[in-house]
């Protein structure tokens, strides 16, 4: 064979294990995402009423079942009996409009596996079992139906951890919707309709949006003036009606537009329980952003946080700020550009309560199989440490003095040691978003939470965090620590 030909051959050759590797990748290894792709029509097609597994709170309450069409046993019909409250969280799987949230994240999991497709039938020869796997989540049901009963319509959000492993105890959006209603005949024009709806009840404001949190990233502040020694609760400031914003003919000042204290002086202490803006801006300005930014770093900004979907950057720009010390005064109070999540914020208190180290926050506990036995046991590392321990327990303390003495008394719970940091951020539209962070009991910490009010809710622009957001965490501390009614 001469010289041509053989190089021929060698190529025709190779194109054609090329070729075979190609369908190879993507008729057996790839198959399982090209199904999950949502601009794929066929698995949506070929998807429609067939099984699905379990979604399982925690504490054993079904929120996703699939169930048997008593004309068709061979046909499953998805209910969600957690509605509204669980919505956001567990999603929705449908042939018209597609998955989303917990149904996405986990559809090669959840999915049956019955489709005599390729991967399918060298799964049979595996041995492995082609029945749908289940999940078991770490939501609370009690604790997420009464989140979200507690928003009471109003827009908003809540995120409740567990500040030692990082597990979502509750994650409500509100407005919501009827996830069954995607399901049907008619969703694609419920879809139309929910997207038409300017309260944006698909938007997931637990995780998924951003918001100025207002005073309440005074706790990262605080935190990170402690732990570089720079002041303690007892350093003392100048206390002046209006902070000249360095550069500037802007002012900065207190919510009641009154000095903090006396007019001459007030401690760290004093301004955090009573959460003075002049005193936050110049202890920002003498900070300086990138200590503040290794502590915000450090509690979830500016990284990636590892969850079953995308969660956005919570925002504290250092770079931006290193040279502006007029704007990053603003962003020492929580404003101009600061932004973060309520799943953030959760993870902020959550920081303090598990002794300076900032827990990963997840939300599937383990993968199970048709027969009740686990598959894969979920485990997170923590994300890493935002302060030292002696910090974190200085930091508490001053943080439940905000709660009995200061702006978070309506966060308070008879008999249960709260800690808390209240906020009220301007949102576009000018009103107020009022914020209540942290956690509780204080001596041996169960729970974190941020509850976050957009636009000041039914009280509107006379809304505070301390008024509005407050409350409400109490309403659900006092029901995970069992007091009251």
């Amino acid at each position: 064979m001469n010289g041509p030909v053989r190089r021929l051959s060698i190529a025709l050759f190779a194109g054609f294990f090329v070729l075979l590797g190609a369908v190879t990748w993507f008729q057996v290894i790839h198959a399982d995402s090209l199904k999950a792709d949502p601009r794929n029509p066929r698995p949506a097609l070929s998807e429609r009423g067939k099984e699905r597994g379990l979604i399982v709170t925690i504490d054993g309450e079904v929120v996703a079942q699939s169930v048997e069409d008593p004309e068709d046993p061979r046909s499953f019909a998805r209910l969600y009996p957690g509605g509204e409250a669980f919505a956001h969280v567990v999603g929705y799987n449908s042939f018209i409009v597609g998955d989303s949230a917990l149904e996405n994240a986990y559809a090669p999991e959840l999915r049956s596996r019955r489709d005599l497709t390729i991967s399918d039938l060298i799964a049979v020869m595996l041995g492995r079992d082609l029945r749908p796997q289940s999940l078991e989540i770490t939501v609370d049901s009690d604790l997420q139906t009464a989140a979200y009963q507690a928003l009471a319509g109003q827009t908003g959000a809540i995120v409740a951890l567990d500040p030692s492993s990082g597990a979502i105890l509750a994650a409500v959006s509100s407005p919501s919707f009827d996830p069954e209603a995607l399901l049907g005949a008619d969703a694609a024009e419920v879809w139309d309709a929910l997207l038409a709806d300017p309260a944006s009840p698909l938007s997931d404001r637990a995780t998924r949006e951003i918001f100025a949190p207002g005073s309440s990233f005074k706790t990262v502040v605080t935190a990170t003036a402690l732990d570089t020694g720079d002041a303690g609760p007892e350093t003392k400031f100048p206390d002046p009606v209006a902070f000249q914003l360095p550069g500037s003919t802007a002012t900065i000042s207190n919510a009641n537009e009154r000095v903090c204290n006396d007019g001459v002086s007030v401690t760290l202490l004093r301004a955090f329980v009573r959460s003075c803006n002049t005193i936050f801006a110049d202890l920002s300005v003498r900070l300086g952003a990138d200590d503040i930014g290794i502590t915000a770093e450090a509690m979830g900004f500016n990284r990636d946080i590892p969850f079953p979907w995308f969660v956005p950057h919570a925002v504290f720009p250092v770079d931006e700020l290193r040279n502006d010390p007029a704007a990053l005064a603003q962003s020492g109070i929580g404003e101009r550009d600061v932004r973060a999540t309520p799943l953030h914020m959760a993870m902020v208190a959550a920081s303090v309560a598990n002794g300076g180290v900032t827990p990963t926050p997840f939300l599937v506990s383990r993968i199970f199989d048709a027969d009740g036995k686990t598959v894969e046991q979920i485990e997170t590392a923590a994300l890493g440490r935002a302060m030292a321990p002696a910090t974190a327990s200085v930091l508490g303390q001053m943080m439940e003095r905000v709660v009995t003495e200061g702006t978070g008394r309506l966060a308070a719970v008879p008999g249960v040691r709260v800690a808390g940091k209240t906020g009220t951020s301007q949102g576009p539209d000018g009103l107020p978003n009022p914020w209540f962070i942290g956690f509780a009991p204080v001596e041996n910490p169960t729970i974190a939470i941020a509850v976050l009010i957009e636009g000041g809710g039914s009280v509107g622009d006379s809304a505070s965090g301390g008024s509005v957001a407050a409350p409400i965490a109490s309403e659900l501390i006092s029901l995970w620590m069992g007091v009251g009614p």
